[in-house]
């Protein structure tokens, strides 16, 4: 059994966390400063990683080299099977034309003004799209829309992704808090509950943020109550769901939430007309590229998406998913790695294959809206090549980012920048949220940051007397917040666009959000454990 060295460079942790560092760096370098296309980023970060864990760290090749195909695997599937339905789906709809539809409802029923389309889809729909399926797909399916309603290619990617963090800790079901409860051993109910008493602040908050960006401090003067409702009927639907009724369930009905009362608000107050932010209506006559023109009623844009939500949801209720499911230890690799940070315990390595999981939900989804649409068997058949058209380039990179994920997670870097940020005394407070962060900017999934970072966060709480419920949560809350700048959602993202190759443009615009808003939730807790401490959910610590 290989044993993990967590300070092998002149055993001194500070320099170990130097060099464990560096993989994450080169990815951040050749994306954001070079401007490398992901998947280059990734292969580089990914040799620099093996390279590291097979020579300072010590890891036999054979354990590297399993680990990464492992992680390889595990990205195409479950995650980019997700991904590929999600973006089949949206090629039925742009092929029967009910994509067109949804642009067409959209422009009817909300004001002529681009930033109030931006909060409508971008924010609520997009929140809805997470809490079904995740994993990047949102990213792709709103900013084609917003594109579709006048907004540059680069702008919409980037505003999306920003948007496309407060729902993340609950998305998919609320798969990351159920992950989090079982590597933590704390009651998955309390961390939702905690989760929701931090992330609907940021909720509240983040339209208000991303219109300031976007439209500068006269469109908030002008906007203020519509972001007040998009964001708080969110904020309070989010904090409310994961506090009272089902956490699982948190996205969905706090998207919904938002979604019609931002709706039914604009059919009652609408902004003063601002010709800068206008839609260009006639643009809205030109079907979108790649499909013939199909004149169909607007209401039915919502056909696909409905069709998805209620498909997603009665497979989760009838735990459709765990339907032949297998656990496949995997060969050479599940417990031959001793994780030292943790007592020795053994790091288990097992992919779970579900045949019937989410993605072939979303799969049966989009099958159902082509034959209610009328598509025929060759019209199903382009749809399924112009989606691997679209989503091969980002399936090479997820692969290659969560191989690296692995490598660092096996090998014991992960473990090794853990242990350092942990053991920075009373000062963690202030570096934990990053600790998540680090985790989702590598891995692109917030349950597999909590699978990495979760029980490091509960270690290093109990052990500087802070509340390991509130520090666990903490680790999902700012694993979100690096969600806008992993190469996964990224290359995702601009899958559908013209800017293929250009993920590093996309990473400058995004990396200093994300460092400004993971410091807005360090305040927030340290706000929660030092001032208002009742704040956080009662529990028995075992």
């Amino acid at each position: 059994m290989f044993h993990q060295l967590l300070t092998p460079v002149g055993d001194s942790l500070t320099l170990s966390f130097l060099v464990a560092v560096l993989p994450i760096a080169t990815v951040l370098v050749l994306l954001g400063v070079l401007k490398r296309p992901a998947w280059q980023a990734a292969l580089a970060g990914l040799v620099v990683g093996l390279l590291i864990a097979a020579t300072l760290w010590g890891m036999p090749a054979n354990l590297a080299f399993a680990s990464a195909l492992n992680g390889a695997v595990f990205a195409l599937w479950p995650v980019m099977w997700i991904v590929i339905n999600a973006l089949l789906l949206y090629n039925v709809a742009v092929e029967s034309g009910r994509f067109d539809a949804f642009r067409a409802w959209v422009i009817r029923h909300l004001p002529n003004d681009r930033r109030v389309v931006l909060i409508a889809i971008g924010f609520c729909f997009g929140a809805l799209l997470e809490g079904i399926a995740g994993f990047g797909a949102p990213v792709a399916i709103t900013a084609s829309l917003l594109i579709m309603c006048g907004f540059p290619a680069l702008e919409a990617l980037v505003f999306v992704l920003i948007f496309n963090t407060t729902p993340v800790a609950f998305g998919a079901l609320g798969v990351p808090v159920t992950v989090l409860g079982a590597v933590t051993g704390l009651p998955a109910k309390e961390l939702a509950a905690m989760v929701g008493r931090q992330l609907p602040l940021m909720a509240a908050f983040l339209p208000f943020y991303v219109i300031a960006l976007y439209g500068g401090w006269r469109s908030i003067r002008s906007l203020w109550p519509v972001l007040l409702v998009a964001g708080l009927s969110f904020g309070l639907a989010q904090f409310a769901t994961s506090n009272f009724l089902d956490y699982t369930l948190t996205d969905v009905i706090a998207a919904l939430t938002s979604l019609v009362a931002t709706i039914l608000f604009l059919q009652v107050w609408r902004p003063a007309a601002d010709a800068e932010f206008a839609i260009v209506r006639s643009s809205l006559d030109t079907p979108a590229p790649g499909t013939t023109a199909r004149a169909v009623p607007a209401w039915q844009g919502w056909l696909p998406w409905l069709i998805v939500t209620a498909t997603v949801i009665l497979w989760t209720i009838f735990k459709v998913a765990v339907i032949a499911q297998k656990k496949i230890p995997w060969p050479g690799l599940d417990k031959a790695v001793a994780i030292t940070l943790y007592h020795d315990k053994p790091y288990e390595a097992v992919w779970t294959f579900q045949p019937l999981g989410t993605g072939t939900a979303i799969l049966i989804a989009a099958l159902i809206t082509a034959l209610l649409v009328g598509l025929s068997p060759a019209d199903i058949a382009r749809c399924a090549m112009r989606t691997i058209r679209q989503i091969w380039q980002a399936v090479v990179t997820v692969m290659l980012i969560v191989a690296l994920a692995y490598v660092m997670n096996y090998s014991g870097l992960a473990y090794t920048l853990g242990l350092a940020v942990s053991s920075t005394g009373h000062a963690f407070v202030l570096f934990s949220p990053f600790l998540g962060w680090i985790a989702v900017f590598l891995s692109g999934s917030d349950t597999s940051g909590n699978a990495l970072f979760g029980n490091l966060q509960v270690v290093a709480a109990r052990q500087l007397h802070l509340n390991p419920l509130l520090f666990a949560a903490t680790n999902s809350s700012g694993g979100v917040m690096g969600k806008m700048i992993s190469p996964q959602n990224i290359a995702t993202g601009v899958s559908v666009t013209d800017l293929k190759g250009k993920e590093g443009a996309v990473l400058a615009r995004t990396f200093i959000h994300s460092i400004v808003l993971t410091l807005v939730l360090v305040v927030i807790v340290i706000v929660q454990q030092y001032v208002v401490p009742g704040i956080i959910p009662s529990f028995i610590d075992k």
